[in-house]
């Protein structure tokens, strides 16, 4: 039988079969056995043949064959650095809420999550959430962030779940689509899902006061069918993107606003950093490159992966601010 796989829970996966029926679901001891770096060999999204079985009056099934993967989405895993950890695969479209205080989401943190994204070929939209909570500050923030990634060509989108405002283009934009969720603990992305589907009635939690970070809420990815076409898969919160398996020279080709430019460096393996004649670095200086986009170019291509959960907020913060300026 052929299935594809609707929540994780480490051990089990529940998964749903072509003819809309679910199953709890294990697999062989094989699967973790054949070098898979990552920490979970069967992410949600995972296209899975399986056999059924009866146990104590009870039908479970066994995985046996994960189908190949169109895309998949990776972060370092949180507890072992030199594993990998798959969030979700299968993906049409991928939305990362960002929030400007409440709790703040960094550019460093943006940019990390975009560039995966583009290094597996995932489209990515930035849902800024929370609008109705922005005071003038914060909404000069979030409207130098949307210009920003706009110049860059990614779409923004200006939501409040709790004012239901934005939600009919976020709708259109997952119709007949697989789409996941990401972003920080806090940000509000069960309650921006049961603002979309009511009927699921997600567990939501309120933001720490005293780190203004979230709380995790939801503990393992899951996905749900909608009832206008549509697939969501909702991610725990994040709080760091460990960028993996990235040769330092392919980097700045998932920086599009990098890529354009190049064919005009001097040398083909420009790094873009103290290299002569180089195109993005003279387009930096001439304020046609975001500060803030080359700082995190740079972090990631420094390999700054000890300091990538560390201190996520203040110095991003600030070099936005130098960059605004």
């Amino acid at each position: 039988m052929t299935g594809i796989v609707y929540k994780s829970t480490g051990s089990w996966y529940t998964v749903k079969s072509e003819s809309g029926d679910f199953v709890d679901c294990r697999i062989k001891g094989k699967f973790r056995m054949k070098g898979i770096k990552s920490t979970n060999p069967i992410a949600v999204g995972d296209h899975v043949d399986y056999e059924l079985e009866e146990s104590n009056n009870q039908i479970t099934g066994v995985i046996n064959a994960i189908h190949d993967r169109k895309n998949y989405i990776v972060r370092k895993s949180v507890n072992l650095s030199k594993q990998t950890h798959i969030i979700a695969s299968n993906i049409d479209i991928v939305f990362l809420l960002v929030t400007i205080n409440n709790p703040p989401t960094t550019t460093s943190f943006i940019d990390r999550f975009l560039v995966t994204a583009e290094a597996y070929g995932i489209e990515a939209v930035l849902v800024f959430n929370k609008i109705d909570t922005f005071d003038e500050a914060a909404l000069d923030e979030q409207l130098f962030l949307q210009y920003t990634y706009e110049k860059i060509g990614y779409q923004c989108l200006r939501v409040s779940a709790q004012e239901r405002k934005g939600l009919d283009k976020l709708i259109d934009l997952m119709k007949g689509k697989v789409s996941m969720f990401s972003g920080h603990s806090g940000v509000g992305k069960s309650t921006l899902v049961n603002a979309i589907e009511p009927s699921l009635n997600l567990k939501t939690k309120q933001i720490s006061d005293s780190h203004s970070q979230g709380q995790h809420t939801t503990t393992f990815a899951e996905m749900f069918d909608l009832s206008f076409g549509a697939q969501i898969i909702d991610t725990p919160g994040i709080r760091g993107f460990g960028v993996v398996d990235m040769e330092k020279a392919e980097i700045s080709d998932y920086f599009p606003e990098f890529f354009k430019l190049k064919d005009q460096c001097k040398f083909n393996n420009c790094l873009h950093k103290e290299e002569p004649k180089c195109a993005v670095k003279e387009a930096l200086e001439n304020e046609e490159i975001s500060w803030s986009r080359y700082n995190s170019y740079l972090k990631i291509l420094e390999g700054d992966e000890e300091n990538y959960r560390t201190d996520i907020y203040d110095e991003d913060r600030k070099n936005s601010d130098k960059s605004r300026s």
